[in-house]
């Protein structure tokens, strides 16, 4: 008895130390998020730039500000934009290729889901020094969905700066998980934003210039990401000009403001906004044609290259009637349409967070990311891989051809660029002008 005793302490200890061994180990070669799983399709992996990253808040001054509309006349604001900026770049020696990102769950504007911090991996070097060796690289802004956050796609945005882009994620002032506030702030703001900060990462990447962006991007080889209502806002930025019913929807909204009468397809100041900088578009789950912000007229104004994704049972966007008819309504642009089958509208963020999944959270803070039919890690890989051929053909002149163009059922015959036995569940539709 007494050798037991004596024993179990030592044996004690000896598990602690292989726990904490085994711990040390796991949080090395720990999953970070956009990691690849072993069925990841060929263009999922990164690339051959280390990554950087930095925040930054710009200042979009003197904006209509519709949320405080009082007897018919709408204030003005300076409207703040955080963004985050991935970028290649220089790794010293010593130092590891990692960041912690800050986020929250939860809805600033709902009371029964408060605000929770939480923090994840990315593979990025804060504040690294970039890479300009190789000249300046095409410039991709992201825009998140609401609620949201500049950092729901990280998964992508180091991904695509380790291929040799600088990229771009706005968190929209009043669309964000700790500042939710009206909608018609988002159905307004949205183009505009990814028009100011585009200006905005013009002006800081001028060759001369004193910020680590000079010189670093090509703003006339712009390509715009957006997710749902940033789907939203991207389509209207590069020619889908929104219909009367738009206007009427949003003035019922706003308490009587016509802001958005200016982002209608027939107005003169719409058509003035078109950026011929902005080269493609990647709408992911794009909002809006449900509920009729888009007809036959705004949609022929959509002229460039487009990758629609979408789940084929979303129920936030639809899919029949709201993006497979986007789609099929764009008739004056090459435009794609990948689906993943039986999948909802999760077709984009990150995979939930650990934080989500603890008992008694609301049951919105996983579903706010996950798709009951799919492995999120393999959505971003997917993405991953079809937004790099996408990308690469456009704004790179990459022969990628091959990844786009693929039979319409990946069940019927294996699809270029995936493993044996992996292209299920998938589709892929490509029309011309």
């Amino acid at each position: 008895m007494q050798f037991r005793y004596r024993f179990i302490p030592l044996l004690f200890m000896g598990i602690l130390l292989f726990s904490s061994g085994t711990q040390a180990q796991s949080t090395k070669d720990q999953f970070v998020v956009g990691d690849l799983l072993p069925d990841a399709p060929d263009l999922a992996a990164r690339g051959t730039y280390s990554v950087g990253v930095r925040s930054l808040t710009l200042t979009h001054p003197n904006q209509l500000d519709v949320l405080h509309v009082k007897d018919g006349q709408t204030p003005r604001y300076d409207r703040p934009l955080a963004v985050e900026v991935w970028y290649p770049a220089q790794i010293p020696a010593g130092k590891a290729e990692l960041v912690t990102y800050d986020q929250v769950m939860g809805s600033s504007n709902d009371p029964k889901r408060p605000l929770i911090p939480f923090t994840f991996t990315g593979r990025a070097l804060r504040d690294a020094k970039p890479e300009a060796g190789s000249g300046a690289y095409p410039l991709v802004i992201v825009s998140h969905g609401y609620l949201g956050s500049r950092f729901l796609l990280t998964y992508l945005t180091e991904n695509l700066a380790s291929k040799g882009y600088v990229v771009v994620a706005i968190d929209h002032t009043e669309s964000t998980f700790r500042d939710a506030g009206g909608f018609a702030s988002t159905l307004l703001n949205r183009a505009l934003d990814d028009l100011f900060v585009l200006n905005e990462m013009a002006r800081l990447g001028e060759k001369g210039g004193k910020t680590f962006l000079a010189g670093l991007l090509d703003a006339n080889n712009t390509g715009l990401i957006g997710y749902s209502m940033g789907g939203y806002g991207a389509l209207n930025a590069i020619g889908a000009g929104y219909s009367a019913q738009a206007s009427k929807i949003f003035t019922q909204l706003s308490g009587g403001s016509t802001a958005l009468d200016t982002r209608l397809t027939a107005a003169p100041e719409y058509k003035a906004s078109q950026d011929p900088r902005i080269k493609v578009v990647v709408a992911f789950a794009p909002w809006g044609m449900e509920r009729g912000f888009w007809d036959a007229e705004g949609l022929a104004g959509l002229t460039r290259p487009t990758l629609f994704v979408a789940g084929s049972k979303d129920d936030v966007s639809g899919y029949e009637k709201g993006i497979k008819a986007i789609y099929e309504g764009a008739v004056n642009a090459n435009r794609y349409l990948l689906t993943y089958v039986n999948a909802r509208h999760n077709v984009a963020p990150n995979p939930p967070p650990a934080e989500s999944m603890k008992p008694g959270l609301h049951f919105d803070e996983y579903m706010r990311y996950a798709e009951p039919a799919w492995n999120e890690r393999r959505i971003n890989n997917i993405n991953q891989h079809f937004v790099t051929a996408f990308l690469g053909i456009y704004l790179k002149g990459m022969d990628y051809a091959k990844y786009l163009d693929l039979p319409e059922n990946a069940n019927d015959s294996p699809w270029t660029g995936f493993k044996p036995r992996s292209s299920v569940g998938l589709e892929m539709r490509h029309a011309k002008p």
